[in-house]
């Protein structure tokens, strides 16, 4: 499937957002793992989600996870301490997708798991048992997820467990989101010093849990905010919280210099908020930012940086090497394709200094990765128009994307 977008020329539009996969697929873990009744509302209906939900009431004993990389890490820790054999499989980037550090600290605390591929790759050959827990370390510089994976099983471990994370830490946010949860259910899990986290033995509580919207997704509309040529463009938002746990909900703070203002307005009934964008004056030129922290909002501000001709300098991109695909080399090969020539440099940082090429003219390619998709589709505002191969993969985040988009004033053909 190809799509051609041609923007729209004014933006007035209160697009829908869908339910954070990260708060739902931690939060049916532990509905797994708990011996309690929880029910939970405003579950993600994204493909990683779908998966999930599907592997964990799966009774075959392989599981295809596809391409959900969360799943595979949390379920390679789920199924560590939940009795049987399973196999736990996925597509063929999947396959090249590294799990050795998580297999690794499973291994230390007792689980067995063999690999039935490539030494540190999918596929795994897992029989599940309970862990005595204890004392682990783990690299903090690797993905979040492998880290989220050992700390949402900890409970059920005999000892509990102290995890201490070696080196610099990544994605910190990510981790806090997974505490926060884990504590919501009854659990006391928390830093004990700047590199440690301690999670005793205990069982989940039930309770009825709702899931807030996706603060990632939200991310596409302050691109398309910041890039639209209209002084009066208006964007709502509904389901969202101002002291949410997602470390993505600071891509409000993020996009402020790059003419984007937040307003929160509060329910009469619900927790959440409703956040309306407006556009005020960009009072930059350059941009310099670290994205250890938040590595998802990465090609979101690359392409809108580039769009507005903003140079910048943005360093903690290590992760994006194993995501979806290879985000850096993608990200370099389609915004030359525009005309936007990056380098990296070797302790991942990406820059791009103002230099231009002639565009090619050529289609985008999302290497199956939604967020390439995403964050390419309102470079239409800038351009007029943009082709993009392959569109069906924001289903795996953000499936009604496009419907949102059309709904907005965008105009999407199949061609």
């Amino acid at each position: 499937m190809v799509y051609r977008i041609t923007a729209p020329t004014e933006m007035k539009a209160a697009p829908s957002l869908p339910a954070s996969k990260s708060i739902s697929n931690r939060a049916l873990i532990i509905q797994a793992l708990s011996k309690e009744n929880i029910k939970i509302s405003n579950l993600s209906d994204c493909d990683d989600t779908r998966v999930m939900v599907k592997a964990l009431n799966e009774k075959s004993k392989t599981i295809d996870i596809g391409a959900a990389g969360t799943a595979m890490r949390f379920l390679t820790a789920y199924l560590a301490v939940n009795d049987g054999e399973h196999i736990l499989t996925g597509t063929e980037r999947m396959k090249h997708r590294p799990i050795a550090p998580l297999v690794n600290a499973l291994r230390v605390l007792g689980a067995d798991i063999d690999y039935l591929g490539e030494e540190g790759f999918p596929p795994l050959s897992i029989r599940g048992h309970r862990l005595s827990g204890g004392h682990l370390e783990i690299a903090g510089g690797i993905s979040s997820q492998y880290i989220s994976a050992l700390l949402l099983i900890a409970p059920t471990m005999e000892k509990g467990l102290e995890l201490r994370l070696t080196g610099d830490i990544v994605s910190r946010p990510y981790i806090d989101l997974t505490l926060s949860l884990m504590q919501d259910f009854g659990i006391k899990a928390e830093w004990t010093s700047f590199d440690t986290i301690v999670v005793d033995p205990g069982n989940y509580k039930g309770r009825d849990f709702s899931v807030e919207n996706d603060w990632s997704a939200a991310s596409y509309w302050y691109e398309i905010m910041s890039l639209v040529n209209d002084r009066n463009a208006n964007l709502t938002m509904d389901g969202l919280t101002d002291g949410s746990m997602q470390g993505d909900s600071s891509v409000r703070f993020l996009f402020m210099p790059l003419g984007v203002r937040t307003t929160f307005t509060s329910h009469e009934r619900k927790p959440t908020r409703v956040v309306t964008l407006e556009k005020e004056d960009m009072p930059i030129q350059h941009m310099d930012y670290d994205f250890t922290e938040i590595p998802d909002l990465a090609q979101t501000a690359v392409v809108t940086c580039a769009m507005l001709g903003i140079p910048f300098c943005f360093k903690g991109l290590t992760s994006l090497r194993i995501k979806e695909t290879d985000r850096i080399a993608a990200l370099q090969t389609e915004l030359e394709k525009l005309g936007y020539v990056l380098r990296t440099e070797q302790d991942g940082t990406l820059v791009w200094d103002g230099s231009r090429s002639e565009p090619t003219g050529e289609p985008i390619d999302t290497y199956e990765d939604h967020r390439m998709a995403m964050a390419f589709a309102p470079v239409a505002l800038i351009t007029g128009n943009i082709t993009i191969n392959n569109p069906e993969v924001v289903s795996k985040s953000y499936p009604n994307y496009w419907d949102e988009l059309r709904t907005a004033g965008f105009n999407i053909e199949e061609i």
